[in-house]
């Protein structure tokens, strides 16, 4: 009489890519980002001057010695307010990221094992959530609860996480179906524990690449809301607010501060944007 024996050890192997396979481009874009993470964390110890002490008799002056790119239109240094602002300009994005990434696996997760009316429900009020363009539920949570960067930042946050969920839903079906999760229902594992330490896992290189996506939309969503006034508050440092300020600059014909600012913001959301794409390509063939 033959028996079957279940496999000791059935979680799948979890393969993620990391860097291989992203060419050129892709380890160029991680060196950005790398770069960019850096001056938020060490920007202002970098920085040569106050980023918020004025000099109104150096309004709109040039590159001057160690002022390597000039000054605003209070004359403040425009190389220690960029260093500065990368600080706020960039942590924003990544809490958007970190809280929209953890809801949305969890939800994506807890649906595909649940099915049945609880996905139904959790689906459908996804959906809601989709008729709400992310800025204008930013712009109404600045109104509603004041303007700043926090508001802002769980804002986006609820209006990301319908995106990341959708997407991880599928991928979590298609690990809830294979083999090594009903091996582990036999051998009397909780679900929780297939789900957090087994099929969660599994998703990795997929939640990563989405991730990285998703940064790039937070970075000019964010910029955007401090923009018109309801993100940052200047005087404080940040890209999104020097772009606003440097307006007059640009109609006297000193674009450098708006050009400055815009500049970061363009570098690092092309980067993050190209590193997403071919981290998704990895992800989708490590889940064939």
């Amino acid at each position: 009489m033959s028996t079957v024996q279940l496999s000791t050890s059935p979680r799948r192997r979890l393969a993620v890519p990391g860097l291989r396979g992203t060419g050129l481009v892709g380890h160029i874009s991680a060196a950005v980002i790398a770069l960019a993470a850096l001056v938020a964390i060490f920007g202002e110890a970098l920085a040569l001057y106050d980023p918020d002490g004025t000099n109104l008799s150096l309004s709109f002056v040039v590159p001057l010695g160690d002022h390597y790119l000039g000054f605003d239109s209070q004359g403040r240094d425009l190389l220690s307010r960029i260093l500065t602002g990368a600080r706020s300009s960039l942590v924003g994005p990544a809490i958007v990221v970190v809280l929209s990434i953890v809801v949305g696996t969890a939800l994506a997760v807890a649906t595909a094992w649940r099915g049945g009316i609880f996905d139904n429900v959790v689906s459908s009020s996804l959906d809601v959530l989709f008729a709400f363009p992310a800025i204008v539920l930013a712009i109404m949570a600045s109104v509603v609860w004041g303007a700043g960067l926090r508001s802002a930042t769980i804002a986006l946050a609820v209006a990301y996480t319908p995106y990341i969920a959708r997407i991880l839903r599928g991928a979590a079906l298609r690990e809830r179906a294979r083999e090594y999760v009903a091996a582990l229902e036999v051998q009397g594992l909780r679900a929780t524990a297939i789900c957090v330490r087994h099929i969660a896992r599994n998703l990795l290189p997929l939640i990563g690449a989405q991730g990285a996506i998703l940064f790039g939309y937070a970075i000019v969503d964010l910029a955007a809301i401090s923009f018109i006034g309801l993100g940052v508050q200047p005087p404080q440092a940040d890209w999104g607010v020097m772009v606003a300020n440097g307006q007059s600059g640009v109609l006297q014909g000193y674009p450098m501060e708006s050009l400055a600012a815009g500049l970061c913001i363009v570098l690092v959301v092309v980067a993050v944007n190209l590193l997403g794409e071919r981290l998704t390509d990895r992800a989708e063939e490590v889940a064939r």
